[in-house]
């Protein structure tokens, strides 16, 4: 079946939509939408990572979740903006229009539905930028819509117990984290045995970049032929194991938070004649 790695009783497009219109507390119900990608992760990696990761993650999340925190799982975008890696077979890309109107799509749609809190952990380094946008434009049309993009990694997890100095600050694809998380999630399409190490070159100016990574624009040919950059060897099963539970707990916590919080609300009708209404607060119902 469609749900994947989300549970079945957390999966939104499994209930009819008398359920769904008949969900108790839809406004403060959050609705997640991972955002993923489909593209080149080097030779010892398959092309779904971002996408496999931003479900799995999530999905581990939501099954943990306890069950007086009411949030539902959609089915992932799973193409997202990879231009960045256009040039290795496999690579699926959307332009960013498309998945700026992808998104926003889907966000009116849940809009329609009566849910006002939407989630979008995405997996794809990317499109950041693009979600961003995306959620400033539903956010402008609906006053008390909250919309939160967010990288599914970048909460806190374990995987800086494992990664080296060099790979913290210069990875950025198909790297130690990436590598040991795929291990956990789906191990048979992990094949070490075609590994390879890359890193990028220091950028030059210290000023533009503190840590070396590149201050301009790059795509992944740039440093070489494998696609990778970062360092995978070292990577394990059971590393990916405790790097998938500590961040799931992460996203436990910020499903929840998000559940609880109350932001500000707009009054759509009188917002084109400066008034506004509304409050700030976090706390429970």
């Amino acid at each position: 079946m469609m749900h994947g790695y989300i549970p079945p009783h957390r999966f939104l497009p499994y209930l009819s939509w008398t359920e769904i219109n008949a969900l108790p507390d839809r406004e403060n119900t959050v609705i997640v939408l991972p955002v993923g990608a489909i593209e080149q992760h080097g030779p010892h990696l398959p092309c779904a990572v971002d996408s496999v990761i931003s479900a799995g993650v999530i999905g581990k999340a939501l099954e943990k979740l306890p069950a007086d925190v009411r949030a539902f799982g959609m089915a992932p975008i799973t193409y997202g903006k990879s231009d960045e890696h256009l040039h290795f077979p496999g690579t699926m890309t959307l332009t960013g229009t498309t998945l700026l109107n992808v998104v926003q799509e889907i966000g009116e749609s849940v809009y329609r539905a009566g849910f006002r809190k939407l989630l979008l952990p995405n997996g794809h380094g990317g499109q950041p930028q693009v979600l961003e946008m995306a959620a400033r434009e539903l956010r402008i049309r609906h006053g008390d819509f909250v919309i939160v993009p967010f990288h599914v990694s970048r909460l806190p997890n374990a995987s800086g117990k494992y990664v080296s100095e060099q790979e913290k600050k210069l990875a950025m694809h198909a790297g130690h984290s990436e590598t040991a998380l795929m291990m956990a999630l789906a191990p048979e399409t992990v094949h070490m045995e075609r590994a390879v190490k890359n890193f990028p070159p220091v950028f030059p100016s210290k000023l533009l970049s503190q840590d070396g990574r590149p201050a301009c624009a790059w795509t992944a040919r740039d440093f070489g032929p494998s696609g990778v950059i970062g360092d995978p060897f070292g990577a394990t099963p059971e590393q990916g194991k405790e790097i998938l539970d500590t961040l799931s707990d992460s996203w436990v916590q910020a499903i929840t938070d998000l559940y609880r919080m109350q932001w500000v609300v707009r009054d759509v009708a009188s917002w084109g004649h400066g008034h506004q209404r509304g409050h700030i607060e976090s706390g429970t119902h």
